[in-house]
């Protein structure tokens, strides 16, 4: 194992579950209630001090399909070092929501966006958690597995929101 992992094992015990590794690259899965101590300590005291990416992940109809159906994956990247690490966080069903890490990365508040929109996944803390992909009227959440492929929806109005400083667009 490597030194990184080995002071995550030891810092959270129980509290972290080791992945299969793919491709060479950590893999670790948390509790929802655990994800900002987690991360925040893979930042600080890691190193891993950049956060990639943040995706949804939809399991539904999957032949092996896990409870709870959707999962968040944070990609993060040490600089000094060049490692990686995945943290997988199952997202409740009841709730279908995660604390925010967008305090941690300013990267998050985008990617944060971006879940929610196109999964629905909410994210406690988060300081404008709407829109950014979908028009601001698009009904459900494009890439959910059961999500209506052939559904229509009907722009009726101009992206007028863009154009003006009301904070409720920011």
């Amino acid at each position: 194992m490597d030194a990184p992992l080995d002071r995550l094992l030891a810092r959270f015990e129980e509290r972290v579950r080791v992945l299969p590794a793919l491709a060479g690259q950590t893999a670790v899965e948390v509790a929802p209630a655990d994800l900002v101590e987690v991360v925040a300590f893979l930042r600080d005291e890691a190193g891993f001090d950049v956060l990639l990416d943040l995706v949804g992940v939809d399991r539904l109809g999957h032949p092996e399909a896990p409870t709870p159906r959707f999962e968040v994956l944070y990609h993060l990247k040490s600089l000094a070092g060049g490692a990686r690490v995945r943290v997988h966080v199952p997202v409740p069903d009841d709730t279908l929501e995660l604390p925010s890490c967008w305090r941690l990365w300013h990267a998050a508040n985008w990617l944060e966006r971006e879940v929610w929109d196109l999964f629905g996944i909410r994210f406690a803390g988060h300081p404008n958690l709407c829109r950014i992909l979908c028009h601001h009227r698009f009904e459900g959440h494009a890439l959910r597995r059961d999500y209506p492929i052939g559904r229509r929806q009907r722009l009726d109005a101009p992206e007028a929101f863009l154009l003006t400083d009301d904070p409720e667009w920011a």
